[in-house]
């Protein structure tokens, strides 16, 4: 039997020290070294084994297949995987807790199975009532979804192989352990172990296999990297308390464009999907205020326009404050950089606040226009002209730089009522498409000059 010993893992990265340490001297994070039990290296461990060469093939010469996906019965989540799921696949998604992550795989669930595919939901965290309580509220009873509620790998694997399940969901891989090794469940070495199974599960029986795993305190998928890296997809299931807005992202994934969104709202039915989501973005924009701008996002093939807001007041404390909410605030303050500097609109003594309307994160730097815009507009206290839309990344000079897919953009904006669009400059062919889309193209090179032509407008 081998001797055991101790050791001390990174809950982030995984990296493993011979003790304890307030700080990982691999990724830096504080207070990540947690105790586990490992068992001591064999003699045999680090000898060359005899072993066949496999053959080698020319890369010209590997013949192509298409890859065989099949639907979710959910359009996002599909849109989102890259047109469907692939046999084979093993999909980790991720989110804050309370955010819908059960409730999405469960009712994609219910999907596969009215596909005619057996599907296995292995729960660690709930009961099968429990399960079955939020299957039944949110409509989706099937007796096509087999339920089990176990946290050992063995069991759950026998079992899979019990059923013959077509798609295996593990909810959540945090709470899985495997009886081989000393580990606690939730530990860097147990997480590991059990994804490394999984995915030759996966592979071996061509079953696509879901993981739903937690996050941590910033957001991040808890866990050790490797996780991240076997796993074919990663998605992150994000929203607001406050809002009933979701959007599901792919932060990796190697059947599809990682650029792709899903969005849904939820509702007490559960998660419902948003086929017209600049619909729903602009369904709450009220009459023409200052510090409002309506601009043109981009998320992979799909153009949404959603509504930025500003609020610059004067500071009464002795450094101006910086707030925002779906922007990243590091875009921000290079953008107040650049509006002092290269504009002279004076924000050092300025608070500023910044969200996007709905609970959208724009993720893109197409929105630094319409953010310029925003804050002069309520640094001006004058409201932007209504059925002007703005887009177009700035940079440090103060130039605008172009964006892709002006002319979706444009037309997603016509198709709403937009009658005038501040754009990056283009020449040729580029614009000339702008022209006939029902919209008045603006284009413009410096961030003054947008800036003058909404003046001007309003």
């Amino acid at each position: 039997m081998a001797k055991l010993r101790v050791q001390y893992a990174c809950q982030e990265c995984g990296a493993t020290q011979v003790k304890w340490m307030g700080r990982c001297p691999s990724c830096g994070g504080w207070n990540t070294l947690q105790e586990e039990a490992a068992a001591e290296d064999s003699p045999a461990r680090g000898q060359a084994l005899p072993v066949e060469a496999p053959a080698a093939v020319s890369l010209d010469e590997v013949a192509e297949a298409p890859v065989p996906r099949f639907t979710t019965g959910l359009a996002e989540v599909d849109r989102v995987l890259g047109g469907g799921l692939v046999p084979g696949s093993l999909v980790l998604l991720g989110g804050d807790p309370g955010v819908g992550k059960s409730t999405l795989v469960l009712q994609a669930c219910a999907g596969l199975a009215a596909s005619g595919r057996k599907v296995l939901y292995a729960s660690g965290e709930e009961s099968v009532q429990q399960v079955h309580l939020r299957a039944r509220r949110l409509g989706v009873l099937s007796p096509g979804i087999r339920l089990v509620a176990e946290t050992q790998w063995e069991k759950v694997a026998a079992c899979a192989s019990a059923e013959a399940c077509g798609v295996l969901v593990v909810d959540s891989i945090q709470t899985l352990f495997s009886s081989d090794l000393p580990a606690s469940p939730g530990t860097v070495s147990q997480v590991r172990e059990c994804a490394v199974r999984l995915m030759a599960l996966a592979k071996s029986r061509n079953l696509p296999v879901f993981l739903i795993g937690h996050v941590t305190k910033d957001g991040s998928l808890a866990g050790p990297r490797v996780l991240e890296h076997l796993v074919d997809a990663v998605l992150t299931l994000e929203g607001d308390a406050d809002h009933s807005f979701r959007m599901l992202r792919a932060s990796k994934n190697r059947f599809g464009n990682t650029r792709e969104l899903g969005l849904f709202e939820m509702r007490e039915q559960g998660l419902a999907q948003v086929s017209n989501p600049s619909e729903y973005l602009l369904r709450q924009r009220g009459l023409a205020q200052p510090g409002a701008c309506a601009m043109a996002s981009l998320e992979g093939s799909r153009p949404l326009l959603v509504e930025v807001q500003a609020l610059v007041t004067a500071s009464h404390e002795g450094a101006a404050r910086r707030s925002s909410a779906g922007v990243d605030p590091w875009r921000l303050n290079l953008l107040y950089a650049v509006l002092e500097k290269r504009c002279g609109i004076p924000l050092h003594q300025q608070d500023v606040f910044v969200s996007v309307a709905g609970g959208f994160r724009l993720q893109e730097p197409a929105a630094d226009l319409a953010l310029a815009a925003a804050v002069s507009s309520s640094l001006r206290d004058q409201a932007l002209p209504r059925q002007w839309i703005v887009f177009g990344e700035v940079g440090l000079g103060g130039e605008v730089r172009p964006v892709k897919q002006t002319g979706l953009r444009l037309k997603e904006a016509a198709r709403f009522g937009f009658k005038h669009a501040v754009v990056p400059w283009a020449e040729g062919r580029e614009a000339e498409e702008w022209k006939g889309l029902g919209i008045a193209a603006h284009p413009v090179k410096e961030l003054g000059e947008a800036l003058a032509a909404l003046w001007q407008a309003g």
